[in-house]
């Protein structure tokens, strides 16, 4: 099934996910159709390795951040502020801390500096310190636009200072590794605009791969970090995770099904299905299969028409996650937040089906037609987050 179904696309669609190409695998089951950061100058030199090719390399072992050393270029950031985003990466890692406390610093420190390390024009005595922009907020200073409380004007004006004074508040939030980054990020900074930094989770769990050995792609399970593992309610650092434990049995748009915008996965009825990250409930309903009937309380069959009981869930950044065949009513509402792994209903047959499986869909720029699909099973690998492929 997919919800470019005939039922499903009579209505409006409006919002979307991200992507990549990959070919799918073979039919097992039936299912039809389907930062405001800113840029600077001296990014690096001619020969500087592009981040965004960094980011997609395979993971681990994490690399330990050089912070002297050549550092690679992103669009969205010069040179002065990628290094104080190793800075940050390496002081993490000196103090232990999980790495996804350094995607949780860096989307902070985007948010509140633009990753710059920031004088004050209120605040006279760090004019006269090293600084890469002069703010204005309150007595506000640094990377992370810490007061008074959290140091002298000097220390707030230390990268490494700050940074560590992060990570020692952000460890003490009771069960950080498995809030929404926007969560943990205000219970440490106590900010204005406390949904402001979720918009950074993307940008910032790239720099991490590239800088780290693909970090922001592992899980912590029993004490370390374990590449591309990221399932069963364990939120890999990117903030994502795998909807249900099962092997993809069928593929996005393959040559035989060239309408099916997302990927099957075979699992057993009841299953637990989890969302894949943090967002807001779009829709969570029952889809009218092609004669307009609402019966999602029973087991679909081929060619019926529907996704079934479904739901759509908004995440940061504009993607879109769809999950179809619920074999009962979703156990979320439309508008409800939830949480990455929070259990979102089971794993049925209703709708255009013939037999139990999740069909899970991605979209990119809040387009939930089938224009803004894309293929589930790369995006997912690389948040470390991976559908299961047949052995």
């Amino acid at each position: 099934m997919s919800a470019g179904s005939a039922a499903t696309r009579r209505r409006p669609l409006r919002l979307g996910v991200i992507a990549a190409t990959l070919t799918g695998l073979l039919l097992l089951l039936c299912c039809t159709g389907g930062t405001a950061a800113f840029f600077l100058t001296g990014l690096g030199g001619d020969d500087a390795k592009d981040g965004n090719d960094q980011a997609s390399l395979e993971c681990g072992p994490i690399r330990s951040v050089n912070i002297t050393g050549e550092l690679p270029r992103f669009i969205e950031y010069g040179d002065a502020q990628i290094r104080n985003a190793a800075i940050i990466i390496k002081v993490g890692q000196d103090m232990k801390v999980p790495s996804r406390g350094w995607v949780i610093a860096l989307a902070t420190a985007m948010q509140e500096s633009a990753l710059r390390n920031l004088a004050n024009s209120k605040v006279p005595a760090s004019l006269a310190l090293p600084h890469e922009g002069v703010g204005a907020d309150h007595d506000s200073l640094g990377l992370f636009q810490q007061r008074p409380g959290w140091g002298t004007v000097a220390q707030r004006m230390t990268p490494a200072y700050t940074a560590r004074k992060f990570y020692e508040k952000l460890v003490k939030v009771r069960t950080w590794q498995h809030q929404p980054l926007t969560a943990v990020a205000q219970r440490v900074q106590i900010s204005a605009y406390p949904d402001a930094y979720a918009k950074h989770e993307e940008v910032s769990s790239r720099i991490v791969n590239a800088l780290a050995g693909g970090a922001a792609r592992t899980v912590e399970i029993n004490g370390k970090a374990v590449c591309n593992a990221a399932e069963r309610g364990q939120i890999a650092a990117s903030g994502w995770t795998a909807p249900v434990p099962g092997n993809v049995v069928s593929g996005f748009r393959t040559a035989s099904r060239p309408g099916h915008d997302g990927a099957d996965i075979g699992v057993a009825k009841g299953t637990e299905i989890r969302a894949a990250a943090a967002g807001r409930v779009l829709t969570a309903k029952c889809d009218p299969d092609h004669r307009g009937r609402e019966d999602c309380n029973v087991d679909g069959y081929p060619d019926k028409g529907g996704c079934g009981w479904f739901v759509d869930l908004l995440h940061a950044g504009g993607y879109v996650t769809r999950y179809c065949h619920m074999v009962v009513q979703p156990r979320v509402k439309k508008g409800q937040m939830v949480a990455a792994g929070e259990v979102i209903g089971q794993v049925g047959s209703s709708g255009n089906s013939s037999g139990p499986h999740l069909h899970f869909e991605v979209h990119l720029r809040n387009d939930r037609n089938p224009s803004g699909a894309v293929n589930p099973v790369p995006f997912m690998r690389d948040r470390g987050a991976p559908l299961r492929r047949p052995a």
